[in-house]
C-alpha cells in the first residue's frame, strides 16, 4: 500500500475557512484511502491539540516538523486545490522535489502513476 501525503491549505483568516480547508483535506484523504492507498492527512492533526493536558500545547513548528517527517516517508504527494496559497504546502512540495518524491495535482494522475509509474508527467510542478 503506497503512502500518500495530502498537502494543501489548512490555516486561514477565519474559523469558517479553516474548517472548510480541513474538510477538503479530510475528504481527499478519505478518497485516497478508499482508492487503496495509505494517506497521511495533516488536516486531522487538530486532534493532538484536543488531547494534551491542561497547560501543555504544541507549537506550529511542532506540527510542521511532525508533518515533514511523514512527508519524507511518503511514496507520493497529492495536492489539494489552491495549494499555492499555503506556505506550508509550498515548503512540502519543495521538499518532495528535493527528495524525488512524485507530486500530483489530481487524484486521477496519482491513480495512473500507481498503475504505471512510467506514466509520470514531464516533471513540471503541478
Amino acid at each position: 500500500m503506497k503512502r500518500i501525503y495530502i498537502a494543501g491549505p489548512y490555516s486561514a483568516d477565519n474559523v469558517i475557512d479553516v474548517l472548510a480547508n480541513m474538510r477538503r483535506g479530510m475528504k481527499l484523504a478519505t478518497k485516497v484511502f478508499k482508492g487503496g492507498f495509505a494517506p497521511f492527512c495533516p488536516h486531522l492533526d487538530f486532534h493532538y491539540s484536543l488531547m494534551v493536558e491542561e497547560g501543555e500545547d504544541f507549537t506550529v513548528d511542532d506540527y510542521y516538523q511532525y508533518s515533514m517527517a511523514w512527508l519524507e516517508a511518503s511514496d507520493a504527494v497529492l495536492l489539494l486545490p489552491n495549494w499555492q496559497a499555503s506556505t506550508g504546502a509550498m515548503a512540502e512540495v519543495d521538499r518532495a522535489y528535493e527528495l524525488g518524491i512524485p507530486v500530483f495535482g489530481h487524484y486521477e494522475a496519482l491513480v495512473a502513476w500507481d498503475k504505471d509509474p512510467t506514466s509520470m508527467a514531464d516533471g513540471k510542478r503541478p
